[in-house]
C-alpha cells in the first residue's frame, strides 16, 4: 500500500532542451507512440506531445520517467484522466 500513495505524490516535472530532448518524470503510462506523437497520462492529466522523428528513448514506469528525443513542436495537456468509460475511443476521452 505505501507504494501506491508513492506513485500519486510524484512531481509532474518537464525538462526540455533545444526542442530536441525532454525528460519527464510522473509519468503513469505511454497510452501511444508513433514518430509524430507521443500520448502520455501523468499525474496531472494527459499529454499530447507533437513532432517530427519523435522517440521514446527510456521509459521507466516505476519512477514514472521518460525520456524523449526528436524535434518537439508542441505539448498539449487534457485535463480528463482515461479512466471511465472502456467504451468510449481514446480521442473521444482524450478531447472531451
Amino acid at each position: 500500500m505505501e507504494e501506491l500513495s508513492n506513485v500519486s505524490k510524484r512531481i509532474h516535472k518537464m525538462i526540455l532542451s533545444n526542442r530536441r530532448t525532454c525528460n519527464l518524470t510522473g509519468v503513469s503510462d505511454v497510452l501511444s507512440f508513433d514518430v509524430h506523437e507521443i500520448i502520455l497520462e501523468t499525474d496531472l492529466g494527459m499529454l499530447m506531445i507533437k513532432g517530427n522523428e519523435l522517440h521514446v528513448n527510456r521509459l521507466t514506469l516505476d519512477k514514472g520517467e521518460v525520456d524523449i528525443e526528436g524535434r518537439i513542436d508542441s505539448f498539449t495537456y487534457s485535463e480528463q484522466p482515461l479512466t471511465g468509460n472502456k467504451g468510449e475511443s481514446l480521442l473521444t476521452r482524450l478531447f472531451r
